[in-house]
């Protein structure tokens, strides 16, 4: 079984969803408003490291961007593994909430 931590768990999921437009911006941008609260790029980078390193991203160099200067871009994107990850915290997350349908917190 593959466990990510929350923080893991959305950006693995922005990058999904951002295909090949999946970089520091875009990333904290996707986050950010999946989640209603403004994330740091500290706040996405860590995370986006330890995804990196397990194997969940790759992550390439883009070509120079006239508009940055020249400058490239670091893409990301989700590989198999990662793919595996997201549906495997899916279905954990699925199980959790459905055998509680009520929440008693009052």
């Amino acid at each position: 079984m593959i466990l990510l931590s929350r923080s893991e768990e959305i950006i693995l999921l922005a990058i999904w969803k951002l295909k090949d437009n999946a970089y520091g911006v875009t990333i904290r941008e996707q986050v950010s408003n999946d989640t209603g609260h403004d994330w740091t790029f500290g706040a996405i980078y860590k995370p986006l490291k330890q995804l990196y390193s397990k194997g969940f991203v790759v992550k390439t160099m883009s070509e120079p961007f006239s508009e940055r200067g020249g400058r490239s871009k670091f893409l990301y994107n989700i590989t198999a593994k990662g793919e595996k990850a997201l549906k495997q915290i899916k279905k954990i997350n699925e199980s959790v909430w459905t055998k509680e349908s009520r929440l008693a917190f009052d």
